[in-house]
C-alpha cells in the first residue's frame, strides 16, 4: 500500500507546479524587481481566499536564496486578518516568471507569471497549474480601469473565465 501511495505522489504532485497547455510563463524574470509588496486586484476565488479583501502578498529573500512569501488579507465578515507565510522557488530557470510555492509541508504548487509590466514591474498576471487559478496583482490597492479591462480581456483570451473574477476591495487604513 504504501508503495501504491508513493507511486500515486510521484505522478500527480509535478502537475501541481505546471503551466496550462497553451499558456507560457514570461522570459526576462528579474526576480530582485519582483520582490516587495503586490495587492490583488482580481482574483478567481479559492477556498484559501474565501471572503477576503485588502489582499497582499508580500515577497523577499530566504536565507536558503529562496522567496519568502507572506499571503495576508482582511475578512469584513469577521472583522479579522488572515496570514499565511510560505516559500516559493524558481522552477529551471529563474529568468523565467515559474515558481513552485509551499504554504505546507513538501507540497508545491504552480505559480506562473504570464503577463508582467517588464518595465516598471507594476502589474503582473499570474495562474496556477491550470485555469481555475488566475490573480491579477500590482505594486499599489488600485488600478487604471482601462489597464484593468485590457488585462482581463487578455486572460478571458487565454482561457480563463473572467465572468468568475472577484474584483477584490482594498479600504483605505487596511494596510
Amino acid at each position: 500500500m504504501k508503495n501504491i501511495f508513493l507511486f500515486l505522489m510521484f505522478i500527480f504532485l509535478p502537475g501541481c507546479v505546471g503551466i496550462p497547455k497553451g499558456i507560457s510563463p514570461v522570459k526576462g524574470f528579474e526576480l530582485q524587481r519582483y520582490l516587495g509588496t503586490w495587492y490583488e486586484i482580481v482574483r478567481l476565488d479559492h477556498s484559501f481566499e474565501k471572503d477576503l479583501d485588502s489582499v497582499s502578498a508580500e515577497y523577499s529573500i530566504r536565507s536558503d536564496g529562496g522567496i519568502r512569501v507572506i499571503n495576508r488579507g482582511f475578512n469584513p465578515k469577521t472583522g479579522k486578518w488572515k496570514q499565511a507565510e510560505g516559500k516559493a522557488y524558481s522552477v529551471k530557470d529563474p529568468h523565467v516568471g515559474r515558481l513552485k510555492v509551499s504554504f505546507f509541508g513538501p507540497f508545491y504548487g504552480a505559480y506562473n507569471i504570464i503577463d508582467l509590466d517588464q518595465d516598471q514591474y507594476s502589474y503582473a498576471m499570474v495562474c496556477g497549474p491550470n485555469r481555475s487559478y488566475f490573480w491579477l496583482l500590482a505594486r499599489r490597492p488600485d488600478m487604471p480601469e482601462s489597464l484593468k479591462t485590457d488585462l482581463i480581456q487578455k486572460a478571458g483570451e487565454l482561457g480563463f473565465d473572467t465572468k468568475k473574477l472577484i474584483h477584490v476591495q482594498h479600504e483605505a487604513g487596511q494596510f
